[in-house]
């Protein structure tokens, strides 16, 4: 049984990894896999050190989280390209799209692991967190090990719990469907602090004791997140499909239209930029002692297998 975790299930933000389950790609390599929810990100990686994991799909900085100095891990793929988050302010505030200032004084819900991309997004503003009494806070409600952050933060903007968050696009869609969130940056897409773009990326990652042992798997779960790519971008109902069996009913009927707008990030390079602009944010929040070679980042020995037909 090979054991995949996300930190976030309920989301646009690890589908392909969830489609691959799903749709039967790893078991068509010969794989009976699960994948499951583990949250907060950092149990995720720590229950990946600790062998309780095979692999994490989840954000590649936070890899840091529980290898420190990137000792013990690697990076396989990207799961798609660039920082995937959404900041999301109370619609009766007026926020406007790309106006930072907004924040001020505000009390914005994110995720452990993922407030450090916010507080670095609101410094490269010009916006001083602490001097600007602006509150980057756990959601409320959102602990144990089955909670879907996005739609946590979607429920606590809704019950006047929070102000605004920095969570996936589920939580974004889903608040601004129920009129109760205005969207103010979505990075991926270029609002916000250039460098902000470059902080993350969702990845699939393991241990190199795996790699050591197992390189073949390595091998077939890169395969199987780029036949999940493709499959999705062949037709996006299969998305839906995936979606009835995992999400609750509203999310499952959602998610086609998440993974549309995602498709032109469904790539698995990483490239040697890619790692300088994630370590160079890892430095800047305290998360890595100092640069890492690309080669003690990534997987290299598996990057023939990102240009392959699927």
């Amino acid at each position: 049984m090979i054991r995949i975790a996300v930190p976030d299930l309920v989301s646009n933000s690890y589908f392909p990894a969830i489609a691959a389950v799903e749709l039967g790609f790893f078991k068509s390599a010969g794989l009976d896999a699960t994948i499951d929810l583990l949250f907060p990100i950092p149990k995720t990686y720590e229950a990946l050190r600790d062998g309780q994991l095979d692999f994490v799909v989840g954000s590649a900085h936070a890899t840091l989280l529980a290898f420190p100095d990137w000792k013990g891990a690697k990076l396989l793929a990207a799961v798609a390209q660039h920082t995937y988050w959404f900041l999301v302010i109370r619609s009766d505030l007026h926020p406007r799209r790309g106006d930072l200032s907004i924040v001020k004084g505000l009390r914005i819900g994110a995720a452990p692991g993922v407030n450090l991309s916010l507080h670095r997004t609101l410094l490269e503003a010009g916006i001083d967190p602490e001097k600007n009494n602006v509150q980057i806070m756990p959601i409320p409600g959102a602990t144990g090990a089955n909670v879907s952050f996005g739609l946590s933060a979607a429920r606590a903007l809704e019950d006047g719990k929070l102000d605004g968050f920095w969570a996936n696009g589920m939580g974004c869609e889903v608040a601004l469907r129920r009129g109760v969130g205005s969207l103010v940056l979505d990075v991926r897409r270029g609002d916000g602090p250039p460098a902000a773009r470059h902080y993350t990326f969702p990845a699939l990652v393991t241990t190199e004791k795996r790699i050591e042992r197992e390189p073949e798997t390595a091998a077939a779960a890169i395969r199987a997140i780029m036949q999940a790519h493709q499959a999705l971008r062949e037709d996006i109902s299969r998305a839906t499909e995936v979606g009835k069996k995992r999400f609750p009913p509203a999310e499952a009927e959602l998610i086609a239209e998440l993974v549309r707008r995602d498709l032109p990030y469904y790539d698995p390079r990483i490239t040697e930029q890619t790692v300088v602009d994630m370590n160079r944010f890892a430095q800047d929040v305290g998360l890595l002692s100092g640069p890492v070679s690309y080669e003690n980042v990534v997987a290299t020995q598996f990057s023939h297998l990102w240009n392959e037909k699927v």
